[in-house]
């Protein structure tokens, strides 16, 4: 089969997370970037597309240029899907152009601007007929996918409590107040929204605790914090959590814990049991019994379930981390396109990948997490969209 053809509308020269889809999209051979708009600047689009090696033609100068031109190339050309790697505001003008000149998306979290956006974009979607998914990266790790399969399999049976934490420690100081591009667009509310915290961090920890128990929160209440002086947008918040059968749960996600780096961890117990998993040892999974020693799990071990055996890519012992993870997320979504446009069986990957529906519910956390947080009522509910 010929590669999928992906086009990129952000991601130039400065930007950090376009050159990690570029290689968590190349990873597996099987999809090749063959166009984009990298900035909204045109010189420094042109300059991007030069030093990834494109052809001339199909760099552009907007995102708006590259969807009418694409759609015109002959079929067999054109570009399949768009990633969208821009800063959060621009999400859903994107998204919106490109699904209604005929093209599938792969869109950065959150996914939008706003909920009210990732409601248009629902209805979009569906009157467009074409694929929607969201890079929410951490459910792409084998040892997630396998924690999600024992929880499904009633392993650790009625699940009781939850424990989500992501710290980092990057914004402790005012970071946005100097150079880094990748602070100040965050702490703009003009560009990220109305949460920098929990719209950057604090959804892929929802996310994760919602996709590993197979549970949805039902009610929140939270408590967010903008500790750096001169910020509007929060840098820490703390959430308490139901879930919809009755489980209790905690989420934790900080910008400003100093001396942490990526420590998205997951803590899920169940009446028979629990299970542990780390970001930054991606590659053990711990179950833990009051009746039984503890267990740890490998990545690329034969026990391991179907789902965690068909995103592992090495052998036991050569570890595999962020980038797999998040090429896991690409080839799922190009194992979807591959089933919807040529009638390619779908793969366990596909059937498997972060779409419109996380988008709503992620823009729907969000929302509350900072509504809740301002109000003097206890507890809010999590409305499904």
């Amino acid at each position: 089969m010929a590669k999928v053809r992906m086009g990129m509308v952000g991601g130039g020269e400065g930007a950090f997370i376009g050159q990690v889809h570029r290689m968590a999209a190349a990873i597996d051979g099987e999809i090749e970037l063959v166009c984009g708009a990298f900035s909204s600047n045109e010189a420094r689009s042109k300059r991007s597309g030069e030093a990834l090696h494109l052809d001339p033609s199909r760099v552009y100068g907007s995102y708006q240029e590259m969807m009418t031109a694409e759609a015109a190339l002959p079929a067999d050309q054109r570009m399949q899907f768009v990633a969208i790697v821009t800063p959060n505001h621009m999400h859903f003008p994107v998204a919106e152009a490109a699904l209604k000149a005929g093209f599938h998306v792969l869109s950065d979290k959150p996914a939008t601007f706003n909920l009210a956006e990732a409601l248009e974009l629902r209805d979009i979607v569906q009157q467009t007929n074409k694929l929607y998914g969201l890079t929410h990266t951490y459910t792409g790790y084998p040892l997630v996918k396998e924690a999600k399969q024992r929880c499904a399999a009633g392993d650790l049976g009625q699940i009781r409590k939850i424990v989500v934490e992501y710290p980092q420690g990057w914004l402790a100081a005012k970071e946005e107040a100097g150079d880094n591009k990748q602070a100040a667009w965050r702490l703009d509310p003009k560009q990220a929204g109305i949460s920098s915290c929990m719209g950057d961090i604090g959804v892929h920890a929802a996310n994760l605790a919602e996709y590993v128990s197979g549970l949805k929160i039902s009610q929140m209440c939270a408590d967010l914090t903008a500790f750096v002086d001169g910020r509007t947008l929060d840098d820490d918040g703390s959430i308490l959590l139901r879930f919809d059968n009755g489980a209790k749960g905690v989420l934790m996600a900080s910008q400003v814990s100093v001396g942490e780096e990526n420590a998205i961890r997951l803590r899920i117990y169940g009446e028979n049991g629990g299970l542990e998993w780390n970001q930054q040892e991606p590659n053990t999974l711990w179950l833990k019994y009051n009746d039984q020693p503890t267990q740890m799990l490998r990545t690329g071990m034969g026990y391991l379930g179907a789902l965690a055996a068909a995103n592992t890519r090495t052998p036991a012992g050569h570890p595999e981390g962020y980038l797999e993870a998040f090429a896991n997320i690409y080839m799922a979504f190009a194992d979807k396109i591959r089933a919807t446009d040529e009638g390619v069986p779908a793969s366990i990957r596909a059937n498997d990948c972060p779409g419109i529906d996380e988008a709503v519910r992620g823009m729907a956390f969000i929302e509350l997490a900072v509504a809740a947080s301002a109000s003097d009522v206890k507890w809010h509910t999590l409305e499904n969209h």
